[in-house]
């Protein structure tokens, strides 16, 4: 069965866990699907957001253990050293894939995001949780370290004392400690359609300036600690969008106080 959907319209790909029956839980074929859906889009100059769901109850239950018996019997260092996807691992792939992707992506959440699945909610731009929903870095659990991009990933958004008591317990936490935390943008009673509407408002500013802006945040967060470089990128990212089309179309499309069209 097919384990992720991935639908494009209007300029918003529309990708979905489709796993319901398992909460979404993570085995090899799902683990493909996500990577395979990620980069189908990365050269596409159609798609302008993403919105990431899970169909069900919950996002994503993480890891589905049974279904990676087979794995017991390989050496470790075999399975995960070599970087199958750029500076990735397949299991890192899953969720960096979406912050590799040239523009934002969006998470609806609701139910759990366990173990993978909150690492992979992690991958997106921006995260929208219903009330309900609990999260967790599990892996501690089973004796072993969060090692699906978290560790990439975490530190960009929220403290160190963070995360060594979310990793060292691996207890979960509620939608609201993770806002305080900084792991979710924003609650919202329907998740999904809050994405849609928010990836909507994305789509309708220009295509350029919208990864321009991705790429360029990527870049500041990579060199906190050389502030000079972020400048002179920042500069030099600003001087590939201003006159060119897509921000001439912004301001012809403001002064005659209308949308304005990219297609």
């Amino acid at each position: 069965m097919a384990r992720v959907s991935v639908e494009i319209e209007k300029h918003i790909a529309h990708v979905t866990l489709t796993r319901a029956e398992k909460m979404n839980a993570l085995d090899p074929e799902m683990l493909e699907a996500i990577i395979d859906a990620g980069e189908s889009l990365m050269n596409n100059d159609d798609v302008r957001a993403v919105v990431m769901s899970g169909q069900g109850q919950s996002f994503c239950a993480g890891l589905d253990v049974m279904s990676f018996g087979a794995m017991a019997g390989k050496n470790p260092t075999d399975l995960l050293m070599p970087r199958s996807h750029g500076n990735a691992n397949l299991f890192q792939q899953v969720a960096l894939v979406w912050r590799k992707l040239p523009v934002p992506v969006i998470c609806a959440l609701q139910g759990v995001a366990y173990g993978g699945g909150f690492q992979i909610a992690l991958g997106s731009d921006i995260r929208i949780a219903a009330p309900n929903t609990k999260m967790a870095v599990m892996e501690m659990k089973w004796g072993i370290i969060p090692d699906m991009g978290g560790m990439a990933l975490l530190p960009h958004l929220t403290r160190g004392d963070v995360i060594r008591q979310v990793t060292y317990t691996a207890e979960p936490f509620d939608v609201n400690q993770a806002l305080s935390w900084g792991l979710v943008t924003s609650i919202s009673e329907t998740p999904l359609q809050d994405a849609v509407i928010l990836a909507k408002k994305i789509a309708a500013k220009s295509p350029s300036a919208v990864r321009a802006a991705k790429a360029l945040i990527g870049f500041a967060e990579e060199n906190t600690a050389q502030p000079d470089k972020v400048l002179l990128e920042e500069s030099r990212v600003q001087s590939t969008l201003m006159g060119k089309p897509h921000q001439m179309e912004v301001i012809k499309a403001n002064l005659q106080k209308r949308e304005p069209n990219f297609d």
